[in-house]
């Protein structure tokens, strides 16, 4: 089976090439650093099946980071290459273009965001860019799909370098090309093209990345509570409940199946968030408490990426966030991490030094609570208004600018200025949206509903033999005596080892008041990481940085839910 690489620059549209090539569903983002780790697929050309692999984004083949250091691992084992190639930046584009052709592979060249070009008034001569290149040109939109079946059909028409050259010559080629086969025309600024400016500018800028971020949670927080007000809780108090109730009568509520399906009965009725039976609690919380805010996230999140505007933030927080130790890049991972902490750390990679790595994936694992945590923290301060998740956040703010800057106090590593391309604004494409969406629901509902099953199992279980009761003396020390927390808040303590926004929904039965509510949120999201997010840490940096994410972790949680505890 023939193997095709798919090589090019950052934020040109490749993955977007790869879904439309090969129908696998690939999440497709508009910020640099998204395909760490290549992803392969297959396409059919004709009656033969070829694989695809879509390579890192890279500007050389003389690799610069880690992404740049896969692309190149990678391009030995291609048989063709497609080079991706932005069209409104071509002379930049054509760098990679003439190192790959130098390389000897066989190459087509995708000449994508080619109606980008024609808006702003860019022409260019695909017939004669081939002709000069010596290798297949085909313009591309991978957005809608126009060019795709005449980039497959070219494949077969792939050439070796026709077009020798010495590196040192490389930009006269560039320019030489340029000139034969790209003109410009007078082009008027579009209102995008003004919005753009607006949104990069400090003064104007910061203002309305602040008004973004308002606006997400906002919309977060409207659709999750629409979906919960107007069909989840409708669906289980109106259908699930009274199966349950049917099921309840069949089993005997003294029976210790019905304890462990449908849990404890508070005035002969099911109480979601306290009867603790796998299908009650274990269904409710993923489903109706937890799903609803997370997908509005993801919806969020995807539209942000798509339209363009996170590199923007990127390069507005660039300077504040030096002063805290981080690159300007770090605030990607940080969002990410706000959705899952596990992708959140894993696009640290796009990091350039280990230290940067390692500050920021502390960062998320201590101070941002995951969109599950965050929807959980809603939910079960419900009746405290917008003031008991204000405090939680709050806090947590001010413990990460502190950890930001005593890690900057131990770490004298010289961070890099940022570099990053700009994309232009566009629409979201509703079926790139929507897959990405959907790709990223579905596989939080297959780690969350398992991990939210075995937590209320373990629960049910750990209260039944009064280890609980158990552990809860041994930590009152600092339960009680630091936290000010009941004894029985150990229970949740622990599960957040499996499920750290199950862990939050745990606290419900324990009739804690609005402090120790407060106060058990921030050490619950602060405290150790779940268990995937342990595997990642590991998997990333190792034993040793891990141990001391830890350990560092330990001791935030407990000195800040301390000083909540004397403040509040």
């Amino acid at each position: 089976m023939k193997r095709i690489v798919l090589m090019g620059n950052p934020n040109v549209g490749k993955s977007a090439l790869f879904a439309r090539l090969t129908g696998v569903r690939m999440i497709s983002s508009n910020y640099p650093g998204t395909t760490v780790e290549f992803t392969s697929g297959k396409v059919k050309i004709g009656p033969e099946f070829m694989e695809i692999i879509d390579a890192p984004g890279t500007y050389s083949l003389e690799p610069a980071c880690k992404a740049e250091e896969v692309a190149a691992h990678i391009l030995p084992a291609g048989d063709v290459v497609i080079n991706a190639v932005d069209a409104t930046q071509l002379e930049r584009n054509l760098f990679l273009t003439m190192a790959l052709l130098k390389f000897g592979k066989p190459v087509v060249i995708a000449l994508n965001m080619a109606d980008e070009a024609h808006h702003k008034g860019i022409r260019i001569d695909a017939g004669r860019l081939e002709k000069i290149l010596g290798v297949p040109v085909v313009e591309t939109c991978a957005i809608s799909g126009e060019g795709i079946k005449q980039l497959a059909g070219r494949l077969a028409d792939a050439k070796a370098n026709s077009f020798p050259h010495q590196d040192h010559e490389r930009w006269q080629h560039i320019g030489n090309i340029i000139q034969q086969v790209q003109s410009l025309k007078h082009h008027h600024h579009t209102l995008l093209e003004i919005f753009s400016d607006l949104t990069l500018h400090p003064a104007t800028g910061i203002l309305f990345a602040l008004l973004v971020v308002l606006a997400c949670f906002q919309v977060v927080r409207w659709i999750g509570e629409g979906f919960i007000t107007l069909l989840l809780d409708p669906f289980f108090n109106v259908v699930w409940q009274p199966w349950l109730m049917r099921l309840s009568g069949v089993l005997g509520p003294d029976s210790w199946l019905h304890y462990l399906l449908i849990g404890k009965l508070f005035h002969g009725q099911i109480n979601y968030a306290e009867s603790l039976g796998l299908l009650s609690t274990g269904i409710y919380v993923p489903l109706a408490m937890v799903l609803p805010y997370v997908f509005a996230f993801f919806l969020v999140l995807g539209i942000l990426e798509d339209t363009g505007y996170l590199p923007r933030l990127g390069i507005l927080l660039d300077a504040p966030l030096h002063r805290l130790g981080l690159h300007g890049f770090a605030i990607i991972p940080l969002l990410l991490g706000g959705g899952c902490h596990v992708p959140g750390i894993l696009s640290t990679r796009m990091l350039e030094s280990r230290p940067q790595r390692v500050v920021t994936a502390m960062l998320i694992t201590i101070c941002i609570p995951c969109m599950g945590q965050t929807a959980m923290i809603y939910g079960f301060l419900a009746g405290s208004g917008a003031l008991g998740p204000f405090i939680i956040f709050a806090t947590l703010a001010v413990a990460g600018l502190g950890l930001a800057l005593i890690a900057k106090a131990f770490n004298r590593a010289e961070i890099p200025e940022m570099f990053v391309e700009i994309p232009p604004y566009r629409l979201p494409g509703f079926r790139m949206l929507s897959l990405k969406v959907g790709l990223r629901t579905r596989q939080f509902l297959l780690e969350a509903l398992p991990y939210v099953l075995l937590g209320v199992l373990i629960m049910n279980v750990l209260y039944s033999l009064q280890v609980i009761k158990i552990l809860g003396n041994l930590a009152a020390p600092i339960t009680t005596g630091i936290l000010g927390l009941p004894a029985d808040t150990t229970a949740s303590l622990l599960l957040g080892f499996l499920r750290k926004d199950v862990s939050v929904g745990m606290l419900a039965p324990l009739g804690l008041d609005f402090k120790q509510s407060v106060i058990a949120c921030v050490v619950l999201v602060m405290q150790f990481p779940c268990i995937a997010t342990l595997v990642i840490l590991l998997r990333e940096f190792g034993t040793k940085d891990t141990l001391a994410i830890l350990t560092i972790m330990f001791i935030m949680s407990l000195a800040v839910g301390g000083m909540l505890n004397l403040l509040l």
